[in-house]
């Protein structure tokens, strides 16, 4: 099998360039070819010389996505893109534009097993987790589509990124790099439903990314209904992780709560929410539910939202109410996916 040069670090396309008789130099130019100019072939690569391509046709390959579904959204402009990797697996993506830049939301996995059960990506299990070079090119083939540049990355689409943890911290590494991309790290959000052991390996890389954890529930019996990862991972040793994290980086950790109309938005439920919380360096991210016809979890009511927002604020808690984008497009993890392969089938 070909190695793909798109998931090399600079250090490693290097070796390779000395592995097969080129100058160490040769790999910068390359690097940049593929992750400034976002070239997919070879032949693009137009100040190597003809002898050069070709040798590297012959040993290398270049990861590549193929675009199989564009929606945009007539309310805000976002835009969900489904694609295809090798063996026809699918993953999606959303272009999102804020007032501080565009963000990507880029997945991890082809399909999840973490089980969640208010989400579309779990549906189906996993069928492949992704090589850093499928989730640059993500955003490369996003960037040159939309023509605009890419400033923040969200790993929140399909898929646990701790679940795949080598290769997303490759790939955080390859985006960080000042010879490529150069995404700052804080420009990076890491999704995950809380695999503690994971987090505390995260938390030792030095990295400077955000950390968001799925919370969803404010004890254990209501978050083990909803999320059945969380019976092997409970809530007294995801917040101590989550506490660890803060104290090792420096930087806060951002609780994603999805809202679901008599589960998990009770007044009751955000001051428990707000007691387990207090003291810790943590932004709460309340996120009005987008309705899976799979599942029978009905969004909470803006009342319900405002109060529960409140609730937490007079306790001390930072919170904002994420807002809705993309709605007319599936836009809600997993959803378009889930139905491009339906109809596929």
């Amino acid at each position: 099998m070909k190695t793909d040069l798109r998931s090399l670090t600079l250090d490693e396309l290097q070796s390779e360039m000395i592995n097969i008789g080129e100058a160490k130099f040769r790999a910068k130019q390359i690097y940049r070819w593929l992750h400034v100019k976002y070239a997919d072939s070879f032949d693009e690569m137009t100040d190597l010389s003809a002898s050069l391509r070709e040798k590297l046709s012959d040993n290398y390959t270049i990861g590549t996505l193929k675009q199989v579904k564009k929606l945009v959204s007539k309310e805000d402009n976002t835009t969900k893109y489904l694609f295809e990797l090798e063996n026809n697996y699918i993953i999606e993506s959303v272009f999102m534009q804020y007032s501080y830049g565009n963000t990507v939301c880029i997945s991890t996995q082809a399909g999840c097993r973490m089980g969640c059960s208010f989400c579309a990506s779990t549906l189906d299990g996993v069928e492949k987790s992704l090589e850093p070079s499928e989730m640059l090119s993500q955003i490369y083939n996003i960037e040159k589509d939309k023509g605009e540049n890419i400033s923040h990355v969200v790993l929140m689409g399909s898929g646990e990124p701790l679940d795949n943890y080598d290769n997303v911290i490759k790939f955080i590494k390859i985006l960080n790099s000042k010879e490529g991309k150069n995404m700052g790290q804080r420009h990076i959000t890491l999704s995950t439903c809380g695999l503690i052991n994971k987090m505390y390996d995260l938390a030792g890389e030095g990295l400077q990314i955000t950390l968001a954890v799925s919370l969803h529930a404010p004890n254990d019996a209501v978050r083990n209904a909803i999320m059945p990862i969380s019976k092997a991972n409970p809530m007294d040793k995801l917040m101590e992780a989550c506490r660890n994290y803060t104290e090792k980086t420096k930087r806060r950790v951002t609780f994603e709560y999805a809202l679901i109309k008599g589960v998990n938005d009770s007044a009751d439920n955000a001051k428990e929410l707000a007691s387990r919380l207090k003291g810790m360096l943590c932004h709460v991210n309340l996120i009005p539910i987008n309705d899976v016809k799979e599942r029978n979890y009905v969004r909470s009511t803006n009342e319900t939202i405002k109060h529960f927002e409140d609730i937490l604020v007079s306790r001390g808690i930072e919170t904002t109410v994420r807002r809705k984008l993309g709605s007319d497009i599936d836009a809600a993890c997993g959803q378009l996916r889930k139905r491009y392969k339906d109809e596929m089938q």
